[in-house]
């Protein structure tokens, strides 16, 4: 499927208005987090999608009347509005979607963050999405129409736009750098001067940041199937040995690059460059102690999200025998999926790569990795 801001940015260079509608906020088993987006073209083509089905009928009719009159919406979907089921919200979630109609205005937003996107670089958006009275003793009448929609562009430090209000320009910009440099997208909340009281104004950061990272060390026929997953995850994926009769792209058709170094090497090298950040995950596949214990020694002292070795219980033992021989305290052994993956009993390359993906996963959003029919509560972690 098309990417989203690519297919919007297409069509507003090429003159046409479309509208976008965007999750703003969920609330329990909402099926999409907050920045899915689903974009309604003027010939009716959708890209995209905001609940995987639940409200996309409904939301379709009324991007529709946004397109026609250019007037934002900010549409709450629950399972306790009367019409929930006549809609489809039927998955015990709630959801805030923002609806604009996006058009040659902005242009110049959308080329600066497509300019960014394309060299690597984060980018964000920040938009007004709803405005409340001021309440604020003595203040002046609020005007919505001269607030919603309004919007701040931050490419690195520089920041195009504006809010409306200088000192609330400077908090926003502020806090939106902060969520951008974790990779999120989400609401801030403040009053109509930038005060940080949450009531007022509701902003929503939209996060554009480059792919995280999978670093699959151990060019063997697992690897292939490892990479294969983390690529369809989204990851941008790299298969590293130190042989190079094995490491090499024809074998890795779905990585995004196969190195051949030794993998503590390369590790440091990209540690060292700022290649790596907490959402990185690295899969130790080679199962030989002079490749993993220094590559794991260096591996389990960095903040990443995950770091998984394969072996059996025995190399289990005795690579963590060798690691507290390295320095290793509890704290960072404990942090080793080792053996890795998930007991799904599977057998074959691809069987393993979803029991490895299935972990990361459950490791990212902090899943239980048991069976859904054994728990009760919502079916979707917050993020």
């Amino acid at each position: 499927m098309p990417d989203v801001f690519d297919e919007m940015h297409r069509r507003c260079r090429a003159g046409e208005q479309v509208a976008l509608a965007t999750v703003v906020d969920t609330w329990r088993s909402a099926p999409q987090p907050p920045g899915a987006a689903m974009l309604v073209a003027a010939d009716g083509t959708v890209t995209g999608s905001v609940s995987g089905g639940c409200v996309e009928a409904d939301l379709y009719e009324r991007a529709r009347h946004v397109l026609d009159t250019g007037v934002p919406e900010l549409i709450h979907y629950g399972v306790s509005d009367d019409d929930a089921y006549a809609i489809g919200l039927t998955c015990g979630g709630m959801l805030d979607v923002y609806v604009e109609r996006i058009d040659d205005a902005d242009l110049a937003a959308l080329d600066t963050v497509a300019a960014a996107r394309q060299a690597g670089d984060p980018a964000a958006i920040v938009t007004c999405v709803a405005v409340d009275a001021d309440d604020t003793p003595g203040a002046a009448p609020s005007d919505p129409a001269r607030r919603l929609g309004r919007r701040l562009v931050l490419t690195g430090q520089r920041v195009t736009g504006s809010l409306g209000d200088d000192r609330l320009d400077d908090a926003a910009t502020a806090d939106a750098l902060g969520l951008l440099a974790a990779g999120h997208s989400g609401v801030l909340r403040y009053g109509h001067q930038g005060q940080r009281r949450g009531a007022g104004l509701s902003l929503f950061v939209t996060a554009y940041v480059t792919a995280p990272r999978m670093i699959v060390f151990g060019a063997i026929d697992f690897a292939a199937a490892v990479a294969r997953i983390g690529a369809f995850l989204g990851y941008r994926v790299t298969v590293c040995d130190a042989r190079p009769v094995f490491a090499t792209s024809r074998r890795f058709p779905e990585a995004h690059e196969v190195v051949v170094q030794w993998p503590h090497r390369y590790l440091r090298t990209e540690v060292d460059a700022g290649r790596v950040d907490p959402r990185t995950v690295v899969c130790v596949l080679t199962h030989d102690p002079k490749f993993d214990v220094p590559l794991l020694a260096l591996a389990l002292r960095q903040p990443l999200a995950y770091v998984g070795a394969m072996g059996s219980r025995r190399t289990h033992d005795e690579r963590h025998k060798l690691l507290r021989e390295a320095g290793l305290g509890p704290e960072q052994l404990d942090r080793l999926a080792s053996p890795i993956g998930l007991d799904l009993g599977g057998r074959t390359p691809e069987e393993t790569a979803v029991s490895v993906a299935a972990q990361i996963v459950a490791a990212r959003w902090g899943g239980s990795a048991r069976p859904l029919s054994a728990l009760g509560g919502p079916i979707h972690h917050p993020g």
